[in-house]
């Protein structure tokens, strides 16, 4: 039987969802307004830049929580677009891993500043520390939660299906 959400998880569920759109949306039209690129290049080329050298597609999907065909379209469009290259995977002759190119390092480069000034001014500037170890703590805790929580087990088992 459905437990229904209380009015104050209502009101919790709710802000969370709106932040996490508004969140999305300002932070998407301040990275396409100074930098012509999406929240999801620059994610991709955030994970390229920490990974230093090329990554699988897979791997790159997994640690994006992204479907292989996400993955695969968007790399595509950053390739054509100079940001991403392919190349062989050294442990793998049948494998491709993909790095940033000088392009796409300089984008990120330039980019990083005024998305840090934006995520700042947006969420950071408004917390106290002591709120900010607060959120730091609450949505690390939702996270361990939602990667073991067994009514999300079906969803992850066709991310990685999807992947192989």
């Amino acid at each position: 039987m459905t437990q229904w959400l209380t009015n104050e998880e209502l009101l919790a569920w709710h802000g969370l969802m709106q932040l996490s759109s508004r969140l999305q949306t300002d932070l998407g039209r301040q990275l396409q307004d100074d930098h012509g690129i999406s929240v999801a290049d620059y994610e991709v080329l955030g994970r390229l830049h920490d990974a230093g050298t090329g990554v699988r597609a897979r791997d790159l999907g997994a640690s994006l929580n992204w479907e292989q065909s996400r993955v695969s379209h968007q790399l595509a469009r950053m390739q054509r677009r100079g940001l991403v290259e392919r190349g062989d995977c050294e442990t793998d002759r049948r494998g491709v891993t993909f790095r940033l190119t000088e392009a796409g390092r300089t984008t990120l480069e330039a980019a990083a500043p005024g998305h840090v000034d934006t995520v700042r001014a947006l969420v950071f500037n408004a917390l106290s520390p002591e709120q900010v170890t607060q959120l730091a703590e609450l949505t690390g805790h939702l996270m361990r939660h939602v990667d073991t929580c067994p009514l999300a087990d079906s969803h992850r088992a066709a991310v990685r299906a999807s992947q192989t």
